[in-house]
């Protein structure tokens, strides 16, 4: 393959313009645009405990695959012919995945299990030949990652072909190798392992590409309510749900966006170790973000069908629950970019907390309302230090 591309299949990094994100990427993510309305609809319809956990599961073997995708991006330049024909070809094993996402623990366990595991073994083997004696370290990184991954993909397909139980343990094995191969520097026999200084990444791109996830959870939860609404009489209870699930999401949009992604993104790119801050605040960092929107969306709906019904023990988790996840994923972000709590955030989960305590007294629509109180609180707090100059502060 060597003699077949030319060098400039790598990105450059003469420049923060070399790190932008291009069309093909974002081409890229409308295959996970589905891939997130899949999981929450299935929560939806499933919104069991058992349903949760099965959601949550798939939804971090979703996060795993963009994120690893993200990571090759930031290295190869999409606009080489090789890396697009290879982004097409995993936007359509992606669309394999989002496809058996509904069934993936009934009779589309093999499908989901054979797109997953073609994505992340033929994405590293690709790197691996893309690499040789271009990028030494990083391609005897991504030989660790290939043996690693080709171990986790063995017992993904292994987990499509039994059944209940045993595939529960057999994905749970699988999932668990690639989530902590990485603090292991996926040490490998003969290979040795890798360190975040071996991975040289241009960290706005990958600031910038995290945020463009937030926006496909936000974009669910928006069309989750768009669609939930339009199939609603237009009464005085109904309108109220709708503005405040609607609030909640422009509040969730105000805590990420307003300044923190803006200056973490300034912070990755002036840090000396730009591959510690991408592994631990970007790729395990944001789980907790993206899940939290989507769980957000699956209360709004909730919200919305019956605002004055009673709220069951799931439904307030979700509805109370979802603010305090994102609060507590935007809280883990801010102290590993910035090093600092941001006490705003805690003070908003205790009120959360607190109110759980009664939620049986309290209808839907009330409990939405609370949640989007805190969460504008946190964002409406955090803009007043911004103009008054403390950001470091919030």
């Amino acid at each position: 393959m060597s003699h077949l591309e030319p060098r400039s299949i790598l990105r450059p990094r003469a420049s923060r313009e070399d790190g932008r994100v291009l069309f093909i990427e974002l081409f890229f993510d409308l295959v996970f645009v589905f891939a997130v309305t899949q999981l929450s609809h299935s929560l939806l319809h499933h919104f069991t405990i058992a349903g949760l956990v099965e959601t949550a599961f798939l939804f971090l073997a979703v996060w795993w695959v963009w994120i690893y995708t993200t990571w090759v991006t930031n290295w190869l330049d999409p606009q080489a012919t090789s890396v697009r024909l290879l982004l097409f070809v995993l936007m359509f094993a992606g669309l394999l995945l989002s496809i058996s996402i509904p069934h993936a623990f009934g009779e589309s366990g093999l499908l989901f299990a054979g797109a997953y595991a073609f994505m992340q073994v033929g994405r590293s083997v690709f790197m691996c030949c893309v690499l040789r004696g271009r990028h030494e370290r990083n391609y005897r990184n991504f030989l660790r990652i290939t043996t690693w991954l080709s171990v986790s993909g063995a017992l993904w397909i292994l987990g499509g072909c039994v059944e209940h139980e045993a595939r529960y343990a057999v994905w749970g094995a699988a999932l668990l190798i690639e989530y902590v191969s990485p603090a292991f520097g996926f040490w490998t026999p003969g290979l040795g392992k890798s360190t975040t200084a071996d991975w040289d990444v241009a960290g706005g791109h990958i600031a910038e590409r995290c945020g463009l996830f937030m926006i496909i959870a936000f974009g669910e939860s928006l069309l989750v309510t768009g669609a939930t609404v339009a199939e609603l009489p237009w009464t005085l209870v109904n309108g109220t749900a709708f503005v405040t699930v609607f609030a909640g999401t422009i509040a969730m949009w105000w805590i990420y966006f307003n300044a923190g992604a803006e200056y973490a993104s300034k912070r990755i790119e002036e840090s000396d170790d730009p591959g510690r801050l991408a592994r631990l605040a970007y790729t395990y960092l944001h789980l907790p973000l993206v899940a939290a929107v989507i769980l957000v969306a699956v209360a709004d709906e909730n919200v919305l069908q019956h605002p004055l019904g009673h709220a069951s023990g799931l439904g307030a988790f979700a509805i109370l629950g979802g603010p305090a996840l994102y609060l507590l994923g935007n809280l883990l972000f801010k102290r590993a970019v910035f090093g600092r709590i941001a006490v705003s955030r805690i003070v908003a989960m205790a009120v959360l907390g607190g109110v759980a305590f009664g939620y049986g007294m309290l209808s839907p629509l009330v409990l939405s309302m609370i949640a989007t109180a805190a969460l504008a609180a946190v964002g409406a707090w955090e803009s007043w230090l911004i103009h008054r100059g403390a950001i470091e502060r919030c």
